[in-house]
Parts: C-alpha cells; sequence; structure tokens
C-alpha cells in the first residue's frame, strides 16, 4: 500500500499533528502486537497496543473523535476473528474476549469501539460490558454489514491478518446476498449500535443506497479498503489516470450512494485537495 505506513507508538504525535493540521476530525486504529497466540490475548489486556495510543492521543489533544478497531484477527497466531475450538470459531467465548477488548479500548479514551468480526451478538455483549463498566458514553460503530471480499488482501498482508487455515465465509457475508446486509443491520440496531457500516464500499454502493434507504435515521459509514485504495494507486503509478481525479470521483460516489461517514486510507490526500 504505498504511501502507507505502520506507526510505532514514537511516531504517534507528529502523526496526529499531521492529521489535525488537515483538518480531519477522527481516526480509525488498528494493532499489531509484537506477539500472537490462539487466543488473541495481547489484544484483550489493558495494555493492548491500541490502548496505548488512544490514550497517547488524548493526551495530545481533545480535538479527534478515537475509533478503534475490535476483532482478534490482528492477534491470533491463525488469522481468524474469533477464537478457534476444534476447528471452528466459537462465537461465545469470542463474544468474551471482544467485550474485554472494548473495555480496554474504552477506558484508555476510545470515543468508539468498532466490532469488526461479524460475530452473532457482537454488538449486544459488547454494549453490555461497556455498560456495566460504568462505560455508557462510549459508542458502538459496528461493521454490520461486512462481506467476504477479495478487496482485503493489502491490509490483511500489512497486518499479517491472513487466515492460516479455511477463509472467513462461515461469518462474513455473501457477496451476491443483499437482504442479508438489511437483516444484519437491523439486528445490530436492535442490540445498541450507534453507528453502522457497509464494507467495502465502491463494490457494494447499491448496498450502501439500500441499507440508507433501508435505516434513514441510523448514521451510515462505509469503508474504501485497502484494494480499493491499492488499485487506484497502481493505476495511478501506470499513469492511466489522474490519481487526485479518481479518488475524488470515487469518495464523492460513496457519498453520494448515502455514506455519512467515509473511512479511506486516501484520508489525508483528500483532506489537502478540498482545502486547495
Amino acid at each position: 500500500m504505498p504511501g502507507i505506513s505502520r506507526l510505532r507508538l514514537g511516531d504517534l504525535d507528529r502523526e496526529i499533528e499531521s492529521i489535525l493540521s488537515l483538518g480531519l476530525r477522527s481516526v480509525l486504529l488498528f494493532g499489531l502486537p509484537a506477539k500472537k497466540d490462539a487466543t488473541g490475548s495481547t489484544g484483550c489486556g489493558d495494555d493492548n497496543i491500541v490502548s496505548q495510543a488512544a490514550a497517547r492521543i488524548k493526551k495530545l489533544t481533545d480535538r479527534l473523535v478515537v475509533m478503534t478497531d475490535v476483532c482478534l484477527c490482528e492477534y491470533t497466531d491463525h488469522g481468524h476473528c474469533g477464537i478457534v475450538r476444534e476447528g471452528s470459531i466459537d462465537n461465545d467465548e469470542t463474544l468474551e474476549a471482544l467485550a474485554k477488548m472494548s473495555i480496554a479500548h474504552a477506558r484508555a479514551g476510545a470515543d468508539f469501539v468498532a466490532p469488526s468480526g461479524m460475530m452473532d451478538g457482537m454488538v449486544s455483549a459488547i454494549r453490555r460490558g461497556l455498560d456495566d463498566a460504568a462505560l455508557s458514553d462510549v459508542g458502538i460503530m459496528s461493521y454490520a454489514v461486512k462481506y467476504a471480499s477479495s478487496f482485503y488482501g493489502p491490509f490483511r498482508e500489512a497486518a499479517d491478518s491472513k487466515p492460516a487455515f479455511g477463509d472467513r465465509r462461515s461469518y462474513q457475508m455473501d457477496p451476491g446476498n443483499v437482504r442479508e446486509a438489511l437483516a444484519e443491520a437491523q439486528l445490530d440496531i436492535d442490540e445498541g449500535a450507534d453507528l453502522i457500516m457497509v464494507k467495502p464500499a465502491l463494490p457494494y454502493l447499491d448496498v450502501v443506497h439500500r441499507v440508507r434507504e433501508a435505516f434513514p435515521q441510523m448514521p451510515l459509514a462505509a469503508y474504501q479498503v485497502s484494494g480499493e485504495y491499492s488499485m487506484i494507486k497502481a493505476a495511478a503509478a501506470n499513469g492511466w489516470l489522474s490519481e487526485r481525479d479518481a479518488v475524488l470521483e470515487s469518495l464523492t460516489s460513496i457519498k453520494r450512494a448515502g455514506a455519512d461517514l467515509i473511512i479511506t486510507y486516501f484520508a489525508k490526500d483528500a483532506a489537502g485537495w478540498l482545502r486547495g
């Protein structure tokens, strides 16, 4: 992913200064631990890398909304989004881990936690955990509609989170199914999500639009994922299109489809272009 780097905690101050100078108002944090294990335990402790980053940002500024990705895939040695028992995801045990991770992030200063593993009941488990920990003011941005997509490849390489066996189709959605998207979004809203997301964005603009129409009062995000980013970068590097024009056109299409919030690796570039 040209132009995108993994950052150490020591690099965070300079990066946050750059983000603020461009007028951006929120960040979504992902973590890459020094060690991984079968249960993703390094992501659930109070000193996990995302909690450390969230706390550092909050000490630096009160001008950014800090969102944190809540999933085990970055912390498990097998790369799956849940705890595996006898070759299958143990959904209930995974929910306990996601709640612990969310509480750790929230205590460190996260304004929103963002569960992305598509586990059944993840929003209700996290909401209950946060409320029981007296953290009811922390919001939940749910990856409610997350498809089993080929466009995640560059991120999985960067985060070393490619599944060691099988795939994620048992818990991520079938690309051919839009009715399931509406059902999954409704479930997460009913469980207490404050904001819902469709992922990826560009190959699923029709889904973004359908979700927008079905839930007009619900804040909606769309995630322009690593594969979408890398395709535009590769085409621009070969001189096949104008990067600036293609990026702004793609972001406009996501907004036009109905997204209130766009998560994109082009955020800093786009902000600079729009500011002139």
